[in-house]
C-alpha cells in the first residue's frame, strides 16, 4: 500500500453539465488553462498549478527524452512511441519493428498485457480467440521505445522501468525541463512505466514547447512525427485521431483520467483535466478551450458536443459552463477566471 502523504485537493470548478431535455443531469468539474504564442497564459479555470498525473498526455515528453539520450526511429514509428494505441494491425506491426531494430522480442517488454483499446479492434481481436498480449496494450509503444534506447546506450533492459534506471532518470529530467517545472512526484503508471507529476500548466507549457520547436531539434521531430502520423498515436475512430486532421498542425494527446493536451505550431496551446476522470467532458471542454486559441469552432464541430439519447433520439448534450463558456462566448477577449 502507499503511504505517500497526499497533496491537497485541486480546486477544480465546473467546466462542463451535461444537459437532458433542458435539465442539469450531471456537472464535470476540472481545470482548463490555454497559453497564448509566448507562454502567457491567457485564460485559466480552476486549479492548474496543483501537481497531477499527467498519464499519456506524457508520451509526446517522454519521446523527445528518449531522442535525447539516443534513440534513432522512423517518423511513424517514433509517433507510435509517443501513442495511445488502438492496438491495429499497423500498430503491432510498428512495434515488432522497433523491437526488431535492437534484436529484441516481446518478451523483453514489461508492460502489461491487455486486449486492444480501440472498441472495434476489441471485438475483432476477442473474435479471433486472441487473449491479452504485451503488444496489443496501448502503451507497447512507449515500452519498445524504451527498451529501443536502453540497448542503443548499452544500459540494461530486463530493469528499463525502474524510476532509478539511467533511462528513466533521462525521462525525468526531460519533463522537468519542458515543463519548465520540477517533477514533484514519481509513481507507476497503469502499464508499468514510472509516471511523473507536474502542474497542468507545466504539461500544457512541456506541449506548446515540442509543437513550436525548429523541427531539426528532438522536440521538433517529435512534434513532426506526430502531424504525419496522427493514426499512429491513437487510432482509426479516435477523437484524439479526428481532432489533429481537423486542426492542421495541431498536435494532441490524451491521458486517463480526463487529461487531454493540445498544441499549435506557434506555441498556442491548451490543457484540459477533468477531475472525475470520466472521458466525456475531455474533448467538448478541449475543443471550447481551442476555440479561445483562435481556432475555428467550424473544425471542432464533431468533437464539440456529446450528445445525449432518449428513446434513439437527441435530447440533449454536454455544454460548457463556467469561466470557460463567458470566455468562449466574449471571443476569449480577456483571461477570465471563475
Amino acid at each position: 500500500m502507499n503511504t505517500a502523504p497526499v497533496v491537497r485537493e485541486p480546486s477544480h470548478v465546473p467546466v462542463a453539465h451535461l444537459v437532458r431535455a433542458g435539465l442539469i443531469e450531471g456537472v464535470h468539474h476540472g481545470s482548463v488553462v490555454v497559453l497564448d504564442s509566448d507562454g502567457a497564459v491567457r485564460f485559466t479555470a480552476g486549479d492548474a498549478g496543483t501537481p497531477c498525473y499527467p498519464r499519456s498526455a506524457l508520451k509526446p515528453v517522454q519521446a523527445v527524452g528518449m531522442l535525447r539520450a539516443g534513440l534513432e526511429l522512423d517518423e511513424d514509428l517514433l509517433a507510435l512511441a509517443a501513442a495511445s494505441h488502438s492496438g491495429e494491425d499497423r500498430h503491432i506491426d510498428g512495434v515488432r519493428r522497433i523491437l526488431d531494430a535492437g534484436g529484441l522480442t516481446p518478451a523483453d517488454l514489461r508492460n502489461v498485457p491487455d486486449l486492444p483499446y480501440g472498441a472495434a479492434v476489441q471485438a475483432a481481436w476477442l473474435a479471433r480467440g486472441r487473449t491479452a498480449d504485451r503488444l496489443a496494450q496501448n502503451c507497447s509503444g512507449k515500452h519498445a521505445a524504451m527498451l529501443l534506447t536502453a540497448r542503443r546506450r548499452g544500459w540494461s533492459t530486463d530493469d528499463y522501468t525502474d524510476p532509478r534506471h539511467p533511462l528513466q532518470r533521462e525521462l525525468a529530467a526531460t519533463v522537468a525541463d519542458l515543463a519548465g517545472e520540477p517533477v514533484s512526484r514519481v509513481t507507476v503508471d497503469g502499464c508499468g512505466a514510472p509516471l511523473f507529476a507536474v502542474s497542468l500548466l507545466g504539461l500544457t507549457r512541456a506541449a506548446a514547447r515540442i509543437a513550436a520547436a525548429p523541427e531539426h531539434t528532438p522536440e521538433g521531430r517529435v512534434a513532426r512525427a506526430i502531424r504525419r502520423h496522427p493514426e499512429m498515436v491513437a487510432g482509426e475512430n479516435r477523437d484524439v485521431t479526428h481532432l489533429m486532421q481537423a486542426v492542421p498542425g495541431l498536435i494532441a494527446k490524451d491521458g486517463f483520467e480526463g487529461v487531454q493536451v493540445a498544441a499549435l505550431p506557434d506555441g498556442r496551446a491548451v490543457g484540459v483535466k477533468i477531475a472525475d476522470g470520466g472521458d466525456r467532458a475531455r474533448m467538448p471542454v478541449t475543443a471550447a478551450a481551442l476555440a479561445l486559441c483562435g481556432v475555428d469552432p467550424a473544425a471542432l464541430a464533431s468533437l464539440a458536443d456529446a450528445p445525449v439519447l432518449g428513446g434513439g433520439t437527441v435530447v440533449g448534450g454536454l455544454r460548457v459552463t463556467g469561466a470557460l463558456a463567458r470566455a468562449v462566448a466574449g471571443n476569449g477577449a480577456a483571461t477570465a477566471r471563475p
